[in-house]
């Protein structure tokens, strides 16, 4: 597996054990070779990504006024 990614085998190991420093196109490469690309583009949708969402959603404003314009004469 690890010759077929092109990653040394501790590369490989570390991904096994979830290691963060294993990069995110590593994780996309083996998911590719495993077939996991369809799995791989709903993990990357941010609308699957509830506490992000509500994060956002917390840094709404809470309320929205209109600007105050200047009126024209």
């Amino acid at each position: 597996m690890a010759e077929h990614a092109s990653i040394s085998r501790g590369t490989l190991y570390k991904l096994a054990r979830r290691d963060p420093s294993v990069s995110i196109g590593v994780y996309a490469t083996v998911l590719t070779i495993l077939g996991f690309t369809d799995r791989f583009a709903h993990t990357a949708d941010r609308r699957n990504d509830s506490p992000a969402l509500d994060i956002d959603e917390a840094r709404l404003p809470k309320k929205v006024q209109p600007s105050r314009r200047a009126r024209a004469p």
